[in-house]
């Protein structure tokens, strides 16, 4: 494992039933980089991120996370992971969420003034979540997953649903969390988002088409933006 990879994946294979889901991907992914992963629905990002959160069954190959096993008790505190449905519930205040999933995790008093700062929700501390709007939600799931200060955040398709304005704050807190040293693996089906991320990883059915920075996207390709780039890739994958 290179000493500045944060996730190593090496031969994974996921089965549903008789389906396999996901068909032997190879991936790295740097220390302090904010990796994009796309695609269409169903094409098997979801069942990565929960192959490297080490909550996936039906796994084979190898998921390394931070040099331990996906999975393992020594990577509790130090992965955070929101899933695509809010992880907060709606009968506690955003404040009460976070001291519980605090207490949980044995972290630091401070830290839930911490990530309400970072998350921005200092206004909305005492309102309970249920009353919160679709991005605030959003954020409240982020401000518990902060907790702790994780090195790797996994998000699954945190700004599926929000506005173009909603979308471009949840992004710019990715990037300054990525400034600050925590590596950011976010998923999304909205292509426009790419051009967010320091590098992508373009999937389909199961399969990664490619693993580049958005600039090498569009040089290989030829094409002028993201979702130009991901349908001549398909165009290529099919030909071959």
């Amino acid at each position: 494992m290179s000493s500045d990879a944060v996730v190593t994946v090496d031969a994974l294979r996921v089965s549903r039933g008789r389906h396999e889901v996901l068909h032997g991907l190879g991936l790295s992914i740097p220390r302090g980089s904010l990796t994009g992963l796309l695609g269409p629905s169903g094409s098997g990002k979801s069942t990565l991120m929960r192959s490297i959160v080490g909550v996936q069954a039906r796994v084979s190959g190898k998921v390394l996370v931070l040099g331990s096993p996906a999975g393992s008790r020594a990577l509790r505190g130090r992965v955070g992971y929101v899933t695509q449905s809010a992880s907060v519930y709606d009968d506690l205040t955003v404040r009460q969420n976070l001291a519980y999933f605090r207490a949980i995790m044995g972290a630091p008093r401070s830290d839930i003034d911490r990530a309400l700062e970072q998350t921005g929700l200092e206004a909305e501390a005492d309102r309970l979540v249920g009353s919160l709007s679709g991005g605030q939600r959003n954020r409240a799931s982020l401000a518990a997953a902060l907790l702790g200060q994780p090195e790797l955040l996994v998000l699954d398709e945190p700004t599926v649903g929000l506005d173009p304005v909603l979308r471009n704050d949840l992004w710019a807190i990715f990037r300054e969390l990525a400034a600050a040293g925590t590596t950011l693996i976010v998923s999304s089906h909205v292509m426009d988002e790419a051009s967010r991320c320091d590098r992508l990883l373009l999937m389909r059915d199961g399969s990664l088409l490619s693993d580049l920075s958005p600039t090498e996207l569009l040089a290989s390709t030829g094409a002028a933006d993201a979702e130009a780039a991901f349908l001549e890739l398909i165009r290529k994958s099919d030909a071959a």
